[in-house]
């Protein structure tokens, strides 16, 4: 897997980025089915009236984006034949008519949706639930166009001293800082997080940074160590616990089970965990999103008799993207642990088989023009 440099000098870049804007096409990564992700040259977007374009320095790998190349397609964000990736962070190469927000060079991480602002939806706040949420894949590439709707919301000018790879965490953390919100957690409470990929570590180092005691539910043995890193006061492993239920409720005041419990793997059985490791009126968020279809059977007079609240919550919203980016720009969230490698655009899909085999790595950030990111 190839390192890329953090940074280049500023001519040799000005230099890289005029030869590049130059040409007519441009090396992107296309989904076309089950962990079918081709390379293939394609022609470089031009920016419409209100879009940006951005030479993608950053493209970070995500659950979401191996969930899709396991499974071939996402229900809601792209159906094959269809560029792929969401998660970037680059620097802007053309600007449409009618931007005034960003100009040529600007360093810009722009998230991967928007919604109307107009529709029943987004007039109640749950912007993330919008009838016309316009999503934009296409990040694994050279260049990425950003629609004029996400130029205009979930577009964000990056500081000269964040890293662009940093600045790439926006979109995931922002779903992660969702998912909080929605479970209503605060100081002193304590939350189980089931799951330790790239999300539920995300979970649980938000968590531990707002001070909340994070119980920590994981499969395999590396993991252990990666979630206590990022913040667990306790970890249960599964894999060496007969009752994994009975151990998280033993880590509780009184073994009542924990304040809420975030749900972080997307199968039936650890949606059944969850509403099991809750206490009497607590709260269970399902943030793993199962295949359709899927079924699970819950205890009906545990939730009645136990007041126990049950949300699932999906995305972002325009107010908590803001707010993850500047935590992100902050410094206060630990980005850094969360990069574990770099690879270039022609490695994408072997990193993603890595992936399916288990790998230690968190995310890799892909840098298509290799060695001319500006960090």
């Amino acid at each position: 897997m190839s390192k890329v440099k953090e940074t280049t000098s500023r001519s040799t870049h000005n230099a890289v980025c005029k030869t590049i804007d130059m040409a007519a096409e441009m090396n992107a990564a296309v989904l076309y089915g089950k962990e079918d992700v081709r390379i293939e040259r394609l022609p470089v977007p031009e920016a419409g009236p209100g879009e940006i374009v951005v030479r993608v320095v950053a493209a970070l790998t995500c659950g979401t984006d191996l969930k899709v190349f396991r499974r071939g397609y996402h229900e809601r964000m792209l159906k094959p034949p269809a560029p792929f990736g969401h998660e970037m962070a680059g620097i802007v190469s053309q600007v449409g008519d009618g931007v005034t927000k960003f100009r040529e060079g600007d360093r810009v991480v722009a998230v991967n949706s928007a919604p109307c602002g107009e529709c029943y939806f987004c007039s109640r706040q749950q912007e993330n639930l919008c009838d016309d949420l316009v999503f934009n894949n296409g990040a694994y590439a050279d260049y990425f166009r950003i629609p004029a709707r996400i130029v205009e919301k979930n577009t964000f000018l990056v500081p000269a001293s964040l890293p662009l790879e940093h600045a790439a965490l926006t979109e995931p953390l922002a779903c992660v800082l969702h998912g909080m919100d929605e479970t209503g957690a605060q100081a002193g409470d304590q939350m189980v997080v089931i799951g330790a990929g790239p999300i539920g570590l995300m979970f649980i180092h938000a968590a531990a940074l707002n001070n909340i005691g994070v119980i920590a539910v994981v499969k395999h043995t590396e993991q252990v160590q990666q979630a206590r890193s990022f913040g667990a006061r306790h970890v249960v492993q599964t894999t060496m616990t007969g009752e994994v239920i009975a151990a998280v409720r033993a880590l509780t005041p009184q073994s009542r089970g924990a304040d809420s419990v975030v749900e972080a793997v997307a199968t039936p059985e650890t949606w059944q965990w969850a509403v099991d490791m809750v206490r009497k009126g607590g709260v269970v968020n399902f943030f793993g999103g199962c295949p359709a279809g899927t079924q699970v059977a819950l205890d009906t007079n545990r939730l009645h008799y136990n007041d126990l609240t049950l949300r699932a919550s999906f995305h972002h919203r325009p107010s908590v993207c803001r707010r993850a980016f500047d935590w992100i720009a902050s410094g206060g969230f630990e980005s850094s642990k969360f990069l574990t490698g770099r690879a270039s655009l022609d490695e994408l899909v072997p990193v993603f088989r890595r992936f399916l085999n288990r790998t230690t790595d968190i995310k890799i950030a892909i840098h298509p023009g290799e060695g001319l990111n500006d960090g």
